[in-house]
């Protein structure tokens, strides 16, 4: 690479991670205030929490980069007009295509970084992510951390607890237990804590009492304990997690064009041929909006001014190009004889942007040029 090369490349690369970093993290921002519910209501400690929030970054990484790898072509070609340093250029005899160069690798970088998010990162995270969000839901101690707040673990199970410490332990702890019909029990305790056991979760309770009342003789008897356990259930063993299916979004590439191995996997078989050809058309739109910046940039005449119009018209361009690419793949899930086409919007406006850019600008007449 030749030190003008280098310089240019340099350029775009650095804009390129500040706007990918500034994006992401606006992004990532937004997503995570979803999240808060495990917080406030469930207790999630924040280092999970950030585990939780970071799984999802790779989900959308893979629309940031094109858009920032175009505004970094922008950017930097703009000020370079503004700098007066394509006018040096040009005067030395650089063509388009030696200008375009530095952003012609950068792109094919980007490329291949999209590509490898979205054949393996993205899949990857987001099934972790899927994995811990239903780990969570599942996970009977992240429903009793809910203070004030009675809870029905399962039919016939009903646990309060009125505060839960940030060691873990709980206080005021009451437990209805009818599973057994015509002996309901009332388990209250000053204290307590979770236990998870092989066989499930346990709370162990410190100074209650049980009271059980039998109804077919009417009778109530109490039982004054130090220590108590209750079995809360067995479905937060690791062998007793129900069964989940993953969705397209999880899968990976194999998985989604592979035989069906459930009835769900050819109920929404469109779903995942269209995940699989939305993987392999993104990266492609770095190419398409890398060649529009291009096209803005150093296509036809040139202007020592500036260029306002054309960086309108880029912005638009992609705007444009982003939302078709949302509306094909909502018609490729609903009619999958069309997911073919969105490789098309990408592959059509890449030729038109390069057709554009190395057009020959039209030569103006002295008097235009003196006026």
């Amino acid at each position: 690479m030749r030190s003008l090369d280098r310089y240019i490349f340099g350029q775009l690369g650095w804009t390129t991670i500040a706007v990918t970093i500034a994006l992401t993290f606006a992004i990532w921002l937004t997503q995570s205030l979803r999240l808060f519910d495990y917080i406030v209501n469930r207790g999630l400690p924040a280092d999970k929490f950030l585990l939780f929030a970071a799984l999802l970054m790779p989900s959308f990484l893979g629309v940031v980069v094109p858009i920032a790898a175009f505004v970094a072509v922008l950017f930097v070609y703009n000020k370079m007009v503004g700098d007066r340093e394509l006018v040096v250029l040009r005067a030395a005899g650089l063509s388009q295509g030696q200008l375009a160069r530095a952003a012609v690798f950068l792109c094919g970088i980007c490329v291949i970084v999209g590509y490898g998010m979205t054949i393996y990162l993205q899949p990857a995270s987001f099934r972790a992510f899927k994995d811990l969000q239903f780990e969570l839901r599942n996970d009977l101690s992240t429903v009793l951390v809910q203070d004030g707040v009675f809870n029905e673990i399962e039919d016939g199970l009903t646990v309060y607890v009125r505060e839960r410490l940030d060691n873990g332990e709980l206080l005021g702890i009451l437990v209805h237990d009818q599973r057994e019909s015509g002996q309901p029990v009332t388990i209250m305790a000053k204290r307590g804590a979770l236990v998870k056991a092989p066989e499930g979760t346990m709370v162990v309770m410190g100074e209650g009492n049980r009271q059980e009342f039998d109804a077919t003789k009417g009778r109530l008897s109490m039982l004054e304990f130090d220590r108590y356990s209750v079995e809360l259930g067995s479905m937060t063993g690791a062998d007793q997690i129900p069964w989940r299916w993953r969705e397209p979004p999880e899968r990976y590439l194999g998985e989604l064009l592979g035989p069906p191995e459930v009835e769900e996997d050819t109920r929404y078989r469109p779903q995942l041929m269209a995940e699989f050809h939305q993987r392999m058309v993104v990266p492609l739109y770095t190419i398409a909006f890398v060649a529009i910046g291009l096209a803005a940039m150093l296509g036809g005449e040139f202007d020592r001014r500036g260029r306002p119009r054309r960086l309108a018209a880029a912005v638009i361009a992609v705007g444009g190009l982003e939302g078709l690419q949302l509306t094909l793949q909502d018609f490729a899930e609903r009619t999958p004889e069309i997911a073919g086409l969105i490789y098309l919007p990408p592959v059509v406006v890449t030729l038109i942007a390069l057709a554009f850019l190395y057009q020959r600008p039209r030569r103006r007449n002295r008097a235009a040029v003196a006026a």
